[in-house]
């Protein structure tokens, strides 16, 4: 995290390397990382963001006790949210549903594609079970009118009902729908509307700064060479390759 406040902290360095591209040894880069000071309580605050944010809870209340760090919201809402997103992942939509309502009715009344996506992930999974007819008559009564309102919702309404043309579903053309990872895209989605409800960020933003360092990393390297991090996993300095 250092090279990237280091980088977009002190843009005078940075522009004193765009003549020619300048050779930084280790010793020098690592003396340049020393001088940047970033507070501990910030770092432990980002961390604290993450865990919150990510939904584990437990290690947020134990991260609280051992750093003294408050998170900005409370710990029990987590539990809740988390409650949620594990009954869309494991294809429990009604009960998705029931749970969000109970948490904050106006999360879906104020949602309509949030809304749409967890019935359409109903759908998928009355396909999924093999309950054809049930899934017709979901598609034709809950889904289809909110497909005549809006094109979008249309056009995914009709990919879904394509999966009951095949008798292989799962290498058909739509089997996409019926992986897991359809599942996780709209249980982010539902954890996302929930956190904003709560007037939480959506998104941690640990990961937006490793992208940033990457960024920068990516930028600094039309200027000069140096030890940069190729694994930001261990944060490793790596020599530049002279």
């Amino acid at each position: 995290m250092s090279v990237f406040w280091f980088v977009l902290g002190r843009p005078a360095d940075f522009e004193s390397m765009a003549s020619s591209k300048k050779v930084i040894t280790r010793e020098e880069w690592e003396k340049k990382l020393n001088d940047v000071k970033i507070r501990k309580e910030d770092m432990n605050k980002l961390v604290m963001n993450f865990l919150v944010t990510e939904g584990y809870v437990d290690a947020a209340e134990k991260f609280r006790l051992e750093s003294g760090t408050e998170p900005d919201i409370d710990l029990a809402t987590i539990t809740d949210r988390m409650a949620v997103k594990k009954a869309v992942q494991c294809g429990n939509v009604e009960d998705a549903i029931e749970k969000v309502n109970d948490l904050n009715p106006e999360i879906l009344d104020t949602n309509p594609q949030l809304f749409f996506h967890l019935q359409q992930q109903r759908l998928i999974e009355l396909i999924r079970n093999g309950k054809v007819a049930e899934a017709l008559e979901f598609a034709q009564e809950e889904l289809a009118p909110r497909g005549e309102e809006n094109k979008s919702f249309l056009e995914e309404l009709e990919r879904t009902v394509a999966l009951l043309a095949f008798d292989d579903v799962k290498n058909c053309p739509v089997g996409d729908l019926l992986d897991i990872s359809q599942r996780l895209k709209t249980a982010s989605e539902v954890n996302a509307a929930i956190l904003t409800s709560q007037s939480h960020e959506k998104d941690p933003k640990l990961p937006s700064l490793l992208k940033m360092l990457v960024w920068a990393q990516n930028s600094l390297d039309e200027k000069a060479a140096y030890p940069r991090i190729n694994d930001v996993s261990t944060a490793t300095l790596e020599d530049p390759a002279i």
